[in-house]
């Protein structure tokens, strides 16, 4: 049978059920405040929507606050609401008994026997990704919000009776548990393919692509072996590595132009990034020295150091760069190969053990430079380059397809979670 519908007058929910009502959030929520418990661990919402105790989820890239002030306690089944990121999906439900900071909201129903959390966590969450909750802010920070309780209590919901609020929430439950395990299923199949690209570029790059070749040691600890006719230098030796130039807001002289450059955010293993460059001044002398030639491969020297690419630049294109990164050229050996190499440094974790530097990685240029690398003759070299740029390229469509679909299987989740909490599909 075909429901009746009627206009809930709520911006981004639209039709809604005849019997449903219509009814502000101050008589839906209210805001909770206990006393912290010295057993208390911290509580965190996530992005995801899962509320639980930090040390459940991972201990590192927090901000820590010196002093608590104005933590208080949350319980398992609180609704937790992250104020400054609420518009990014953190709400939700907490499993666990803790403490969280005041940027989050603490609330529970007003009435239990009426209202069910998991209905309106759900619904909120709906709010969150349509853009409503963004289009509510105020204030000038960027990706963020500031979603208080005093404005969770005028806004406008949807309220079925308790028992479909339960019907709802429980097939959301069960439905968005069978996609996220469809999800995870991709997402490993993603890794693995991950894992064996790496397998690939490591075999390549330190046995060849002849497995009869006969082997030598290499006189490296963390490569025992390499082929007996490959030669071992230092990456210092066989290319010219240039680091990039110091910020330099003003110019030093009249000669002095602005140009594009790239920097460490730009590049990454699958390529460059042109589309947002920043400017500064290069003076003609540094324009020479800077200046990122068609082919050069730029490493990023601090941030996520070792990371690298083969830069493509059109004709009459003037692109330089500053000091987060580094170029390597050379007439005499394969930039791609090279390439290869230290993205297989990169992912063996050689550079992070390499520099020595437990917070913030530098890939200096004594470092580039020094670093050991194997060295097939050049045509070895750019056969090996030919196969991993065939190879890799296949496995990265394979993951295209993977994200692809679980980029789909996501969009089908918010699409059945918002036609349900709407109830625009009959659940009961």
């Amino acid at each position: 049978m075909e429901r009746k519908l009627k206009d809930s007058g709520i911006p981004g929910i639209g039709a809604i059920p005849e019997h449903w009502e219509v009814k502000r959030g101050k008589s839906i929520f209210q805001e909770i405040y206990r006393d912290v418990r010295p057993e208390d661990g911290i509580v965190t919402c996530f992005r995801d929507g899962e509320v639980t105790l930090r040390i459940n989820r991972r201990t590192t890239g927090f901000t820590e606050s010196d002093k608590e002030i104005g933590y208080h306690g949350v319980r398992v089944g609180d609704l937790v609401i992250h104020q400054m990121d609420a518009f990014a999906g953190s709400i939700g439900i907490s499993d666990s008994d803790g403490k969280c900071s005041p940027i989050c909201i603490v609330c529970q129903p007003r009435q239990k026997d009426k209202q069910h959390t998991g209905y309106y966590c759900k619904l909120l969450r709906v709010m969150a990704y349509s853009g409503f909750i963004q289009s509510l802010a105020t204030g000038i920070r960027e990706r963020s919000t500031d979603f208080r309780y005093k404005t969770l209590v005028t806004l406008s919901f949807p309220v079925p009776p308790v028992g479909e609020q339960e019907a709802i929430a429980g097939y959301l439950d069960e439905k968005c548990g069978e996609i996220d395990e469809l999800i995870e299923v991709e997402q490993q199949m993603i890794t693995d393919l991950e894992a064996y690209r790496q397998a690939v570029i490591t075999e390549a790059v330190t046995r060849g692509l002849n497995p009869l070749a006969p082997l030598r040691p290499s006189a490296i600890d963390w490569i025992p072996q390499i082929p007996e006719h490959w030669q071992l230098a230092t990456i210092g030796k066989l290319y010219d590595v240039v680091l990039g130039k110091m910020l330099s807001p003003k110019p030093s002289s009249d000669l002095d132009t602005s140009e594009s450059y790239f920097c460490a955010k730009d590049v990454h293993f699958c390529g460059i990034n042109k589309s947002n460059l920043k400017e500064m001044y290069f003076s003609p002398f540094e324009k020479e020295k800077y200046r990122v030639n068609d082919g050069d491969l730029l490493i990023v020297e601090g941030g996520s150091a070792g990371e690298c690419a083969i830069a493509s630049i059109e004709e009459g294109e003037n692109i330089f760069i500053q000091n987060s990164l580094l170029i390597a050229r050379s007439k005499e050996n394969s930039v791609r190969f090279l390439k290869y190499f230290i993205e297989n440094l990169v992912r063996a974790g050689y550079i992070s053990v390499t520099c020595n530097v437990a917070t913030f990685v530098h890939y200096t240029k004594e470092k580039v430079c020094n670093t050991p690398f194997f060295v097939p003759p050049l045509a070895e070299q750019q056969a090996i380059a030919d196969y991993l740029d065939a190879k890799c390229g296949e496995i990265a469509e394979l993951i295209k397809v993977k994200q692809d679909k679980i980029e789909t299987l996501k969009q089908y989740r918010q699409s059945l979670i918002f036609e349900a909490v709407t109830g625009k599909i009959n659940i009961s």
